[in-house]
């Protein structure tokens, strides 16, 4: 079944809409502001490459809206520079693609993204057309493919879910994952959704189980530490994430806590399958993987209040690296492989281009 942007848009919970996740208007990039969500739903307006960047970097958006708000800001910079002498304006550019990309040092679908709106504007500029107007045809163009290609991944991870399946996730792992929700009860399927909160910024708890909530779908909110136990019981029947990044001899990348749920569900023989759109060609094992660390003070507090004092010592890596043997396959745009038939598969040509 194939869907149309506008349609999947309208099946989508209210902070994956297109509209609110990043939009361009008055030559201004206003992005949703996922850090007051669910309990405000507000926007915050850039018209600067730099506060775009912060707003990256300090988690306003993150997933995908940061490669959309990243590229954005690039069609925002070309308007602001566009009296600029070509190369000049070409540098400009370049150094602007490089300062987006290094908010999010791990998210190879930020760096590929923002790179080919880069491509887009210079295109535009070496043929003497608009710059801002040849981001933005890309920009939009580009929305349009992922919505259709992320329903496309969805519709393959209903199939992976059965009638009346306990479902564990990590993080919030956007369209995809939602929209194969959404199938999965549009085939009838009765479903339940486990979402720990994801510590310590509390994605899980933010985002992940109000827009499951929002779909109408059952969502279950336990604590980071929690997956043993419900997995254990027999409440789990199969593990979804995204991933951040996937290298070609299938090491998984996403928000740190993935890799315990895995072993759990390995031990107790629950699947896992993580979405991504191909693996990082970049990126061909787990010796070329950079674990990105943030600030040590977000581990001592809780939404401003502080857990513990502030002389103890903390440390926050964002991320952590499934290895190929927990996963089952990777929910990828051309069906579900296994992880250690992604560098045959992906290295003879086939590339999602997303």
């Amino acid at each position: 079944m194939e869907f149309k942007p506008l349609e999947i848009n309208e099946r989508l919970p209210y902070l994956l809409r297109r509209e609110n996740i990043a939009r361009y208007e008055g030559g201004k990039v206003i992005i949703g502001d996922r850090r007051a969500y669910p309990f405000e739903r507000l926007h915050v307006t850039c018209d600067s490459v730099e506060q775009v960047a912060e707003a990256i970097r300090t988690m306003v958006t993150q997933g995908g809206g940061s490669w959309v708000a990243a590229s954005y800001a690039l069609a925002m910079l070309a308007s602001q520079e566009r009296r600029k002498p070509k190369e000049r304006l070409r540098q400009i550019l370049n150094e602007a693609t490089e300062r987006l990309k290094g908010t999010r040092p791990t998210s190879n679908h930020l760096h590929r993204l923002v790179e080919r709106a880069l491509k887009a504007g210079l295109l535009a500029l070496e043929n003497g057309e608009d710059v801002e107007a040849g981001i933005l045809a890309w920009l939009e163009a580009k929305r349009d493919d992922i919505h259709i290609r992320s329903a496309r991944m969805g519709q393959y991870g209903a199939d992976m879910i059965p009638d009346g399946a306990g479902i564990l996730t990590m993080c919030f792992a956007e369209t995809a994952f939602l929209l194969g929700l959404v199938f999965a009860r549009d085939q009838g399927k009765t479903l339940r959704v486990y979402v720990p909160e994801t510590r310590p910024y509390l994605q899980g708890a933010r985002l992940t189980a109000p827009s499951i909530h929002e779909l109408g779908i059952e969502a279950v909110l336990i604590t980071d530490n929690m997956p043993g136990y419900v997995v254990s019981e027999g409440k789990v029947q199969v593990f979804f994430t995204g991933a951040d990044l996937v290298t070609l001899d299938g090491h998984v990348v996403n928000k740190v806590g993935t890799y315990q749920n895995a072993l759990v569900c390995r031990q107790h023989g629950v699947p896992f399958f993580p979405y991504c759109w191909e693996p990082d060609h970049k990126h061909p094992g787990r010796e070329s993987i950079f674990i990105e660390e943030r600030d040590p003070a977000d581990v001592r507090q809780a939404r401003g209040a502080a857990t513990t004092l502030e002389e103890i010592q903390a440390y926050y890596p964002a991320f952590d690296i499934t290895p190929p043997q927990f996963v089952s396959g990777v929910i990828t745009l051309h069906g579900i492989i296994s992880p250690y038939d992604l560098a045959r598969y992906f290295g003879e040509g086939v590339i999602a281009d997303a």
